[in-house]
């Protein structure tokens, strides 16, 4: 725990307050057991601790910005008189406290502070798209496994959705239950997922020559912005993610050692080895003065944030009906098998962490293994059988 530099806690001295990792309580040197926490996101909240009945009692009086620093020394006094004379203060009941309030100490206490920011804003959509209009309005110790499968059956014709709505709304009340609010079971525990089928398109040779004639040539008629064009070249060179790609600085590419640096990829920090094709794509374009970007945006300083929408355009004209960006990382590791690599090392090439997420590939693994087989055979039944038998006729 910190300790104040200031003799007291005032709205300077909360405002000037911050920390980085972990969160922590200052506490006030006139009022002993007052002070506020202050969270790696920004927020904070004044608190009040003190002994009653032999034990060490916490309280939250209220957040900063609704509650003032002259508002919150003033609780803090009656409550820590009202705890050392053995009366409880007046805490709003723990059945009171709605799903939409857990909402936002979730969002502040643990998205803000554990999750990367694109988690961040699915987990913020989620919420606020399905979970708050189905029961934000109700008390979190209300909240029983009926209103849960109600939602997640409203959700049956988009199971991806479904589930994710159920795996969100499970994270919140678990740490409702460790935050003391809500005692019981997990409402979610026992509604089961929605089977989900994974989409899985490869491109074929023919399929990536028709795509990189379409590229060049949108390209060539400015159909097709060169920043745009060269993010997707990219992503079919490297196997990256979409926003591995448009979310890298140039500081983080080095073509003299040939290679890319992600500092805070979706499996952690990660080098992606350049081939000198990717290395021609990056060493052709053009740099926008002032901004870090490989991929510059329309905007000024921000990076390309649609690449979608160009993608739509490029696969139309390719005749690539329902093939998504991700399936060009997908045909990165189908073209790796198809030339011999191990799934071992196309994994460390996708940047996977757990060898079972790049077993979704072992089917194409079989495939490849069983057409080398058959070129071999082949290369030596022409050597020790006859033509019949090589054409599979019975022998006479």
């Amino acid at each position: 725990m910190a300790k104040l530099q200031y003799r007291t806690i005032s709205k300077r001295t909360v405002e000037a307050l911050s920390v980085e990792d972990k969160d922590a309580v200052f506490w006030d040197d006139k009022i002993p057991g007052f002070g506020v926490r202050v969270y790696p996101s920004g927020s904070k909240v004044f608190v009040v601790q003190t002994r009653t009945q032999g034990k060490s009692k916490r309280i939250t009086l209220g957040r900063y910005g609704v509650m003032t620093a002259d508002q919150a020394r003033k609780k803090a006094a009656e409550t820590i008189a009202l705890l050392k004379s053995g009366q409880e203060p007046g805490e709003k009941p723990v059945s009171a406290v709605t799903v939409a309030e857990l909402a936002v100490r979730y969002f502040e206490e643990h998205v803000d502070i554990r999750c990367k920011p694109s988690t961040q804003k699915m987990y913020r959509r989620v919420v606020n798209s399905f979970i708050l209009p189905a029961y934000g309005h109700v008390p979190v110790g209300k909240v029983e496994r009926e209103h849960v499968a109600k939602l997640h059956h409203a959700l049956r014709d988009r199971p991806y959705q479904a589930n994710r709505v159920l795996e969100v709304a499970g994270k919140m009340f678990n740490l409702a239950e460790e935050w003391e609010l809500r005692t019981g079971s997990n409402p979610c525990k026992f509604v089961r997922k929605y089977r989900e089928t994974k989409r899985e398109r490869f491109l074929t040779d023919e399929e990536f020559r028709r795509l990189g004639q379409v590229l060049n040539e949108m390209e060539a008629e400015s159909r097709l912005p060169v920043h745009p064009a060269a993010a997707l070249r990219l992503l079919m060179l490297t196997g990256c993610r979409r926003n591995e790609i448009v979310a890298l600085e140039w500081k983080n590419v080095d073509l003299a050692v040939g290679e890319i640096r992600l500092p805070d990829s979706k499996s952690g920090a990660r080098l992606v080895p350049l081939s000198p094709a990717a290395a021609r794509v990056l060493a052709a374009l053009p740099r926008i003065e002032g901004s870090p970007w490989v991929i510059p945006g329309r905007n000024p300083g921000k990076h390309l944030a649609d690449l979608n929408h160009y993608w739509e355009r490029v696969r139309e004209e390719a005749d690539l009906e329902g093939v998504r960006i991700h399936d060009l990382r997908h045909s990165f590791a189908s073209r790796a098998l198809a030339l011999g690599e191990s799934l071992s090392m196309i994994g460390k090439l996708l940047g996977h962490n757990k060898i079972e997420t790049t077993a979704r590939y072992a089917h194409l693994a079989r495939d490849s293994i069983k057409a080398s087989s058959a070129r071999v055979a082949g290369s030596i039944g022409a050597d020790i059988l006859d033509d019949d038998e090589r054409d599979g006729a019975a022998p006479a």
